[in-house]
């Protein structure tokens, strides 16, 4: 009996002095992360500064689409003694006037006309007429006034001059009869016909409204800006607006601006806020020359996550013979604070849980845990079981480690809008360029899939129309 209940103390002795030896295990309840729901987090309007510039040439280019062929008709000759044509002879131009500080445009219109008189009188009932018929060439010189009015280019067309290629004749009695007294007045008849047709014509070409809301469409369809975090950036215009139109040079310059509203959304490719029938244009009197542009660099939890876990790769924290390693980092959200998950191995095995605010270092870059404590119930089982780790010094080197630059994301970010300011064409015959300044940042705001940081661009915006369709 002695022996076995030696037997049975050496073997408690031995179970007791391996217990010992052994790590503490640390069973701690987990702080489960709030329900996953859509991200949706505020955000502040931008402005947009958009300086439309448009050729002259193009608008040369659609006039001459528009204005074809046979441009006036007078077919009755019983009230004046003439039947009169006009037709547009060859491609017109249009440039720049420059008269004095005068902003109007030169409209060079090559005219054919074809003109059928008659010269007698009727008596008695009876025709006495002699018929001639002849044809013209000449070109028609306009200046135009231009303003803007709800999307459209409006003139205000007047002739100057009609020169004719050669003095226009007719036989008489054996005899070639100048006739351009017969033929000047009757530019009288016809010239407000012209240069309705001309403003008409402008107008029609330069309603941009169709261009300028398709360009806005395109830009506010929601795009990717990482296939990484599945992050998209959706733009949804609030107002429009524009100063009066102006030509400089040979170019159409309208100041434009957009006050928008920038959201990042993570998931699934979010459906465009854009309503092409509730955008109106506002007119003022000056757009700032800058953007201003508030967007948001997303930072999912997965990915904060590995990056931690990254940072503890080799960190030992302890003393003596009370040493533990960081084998794995997790975090989330929870009643709107961060929730560190840390695996440990060594005198402790488990996860310890922290909890705290992430903050933000404007000269790293990074987002850091400020004054972290553990979560209530890790703290009680690590004074039981690793009262050593439950120091502050302790918890003061782990903090050190709880970081991560978002100077990648920042980076990406401007990278992506820099893609859509680089000669970006969303339709045909547009172009956007532009450049931007450093990012500021703004603020830190947690949602339950991801740390979001707000940032603020500033730069400018130019839009070009050249060899608009």
């Amino acid at each position: 009996m002695s022996k076995f209940l030696f037997f049975i103390t050496i073997i408690v002795a031995i179970s007791l002095f391996v217990s010992c030896s052994t790590a503490s295990k640390l069973d701690a309840l987990k702080p489960e992360p709030d329900d996953a729901v859509p991200l949706v987090y505020e955000n502040s309007p931008s402005f947009i500064n958009l300086p439309v510039t448009i050729k002259l040439k193009d608008i040369e280019n659609k006039t001459n689409t528009l204005l074809n062929g046979l441009i006036y008709e007078d077919n009755t000759i019983e009230d004046d003694d003439i039947e009169l044509k006009v037709w547009k002879e060859a491609p017109i131009t249009i440039t720049n006037a420059h008269q004095g500080t005068t902003e109007k445009i030169k409209t060079v219109l090559p005219l054919k006309v074809w003109v059928k008189y008659r010269i007698g009188t009727k008596k008695l009932g009876v025709e006495l007429y002699t018929y001639k018929e002849f044809n013209l060439n000449g070109v028609v010189t306009l200046h135009s006034d231009i303003s803007l009015t709800n999307w459209r280019m409006h003139t205000k067309t007047e002739l100057k001059s009609l020169d004719w290629k050669e003095s226009p004749t007719m036989v008489l009695l054996g005899k070639n009869v100048p006739i351009t007294y017969i033929i000047n007045p009757t530019i009288s008849l016809f010239k407000s016909k012209i240069e309705r047709k001309i403003d008409e014509s402008i107008e029609k070409s330069m309603d941009f409204k169709p261009n300028v809301l398709d360009a806005l469409e395109k830009i506010c369809t929601p795009f990717e800006m990482s296939e990484a975090y599945s992050s998209w950036l959706r733009i949804t215009p609030v107002e429009v607006y524009t100063t009066d139109a102006r030509l400089k040079n040979d170019t159409f310059v309208l100041e434009m601006g957009m006050k928008c509203n920038m959201e990042t959304l993570i998931g699934a490719k979010p459906t465009s806020k854009y309503d092409k029938n509730k955008i109106l244009l506002k007119p003022v009197t000056q757009i700032p020359q800058q953007i201003n542009t508030n967007i948001a660099a997303v930072s999912t939890y997965l990915e904060a996550s590995r990056i931690m876990s990254k940072n503890f790769s080799g960190q030992v924290f302890g003393s003596g013979s009370k040493k533990v390693t960081v084998k794995q980092v997790n975090i989330w959200h929870k009643n709107d604070k961060m929730v560190i998950a840390l695996d440990l191995l060594g005198s402790v095995n488990g996860t310890i849980y922290l909890s705290g605010f992430p903050q933000y270092n404007e000269k790293t870059k990074e987002i850091y845990f400020d004054k972290l404590d553990y979560v209530l119930d890790t703290k009680n089982r690590l004074m039981r079981t690793a009262n050593w780790l439950a120091q502050g010094i302790i918890l003061r080197k782990i903090e050190a480690n709880c970081r991560y630059s978002i100077q990648t994301n920042l980076e990406e970010g401007k990278k992506s809008m820099m893609s859509y300011l680089t000669n970006y064409s969303p339709m045909p015959g547009v172009f956007v360029n532009g450049k931007m300044e450093d990012i500021q940042f703004q603020k830190i705001q947690l949602t339950n899939q991801a740390i979001i940081a707000f940032i603020n661009v500033k730069g400018n915006v130019k839009v070009t129309i050249d060899g608009l369709k």
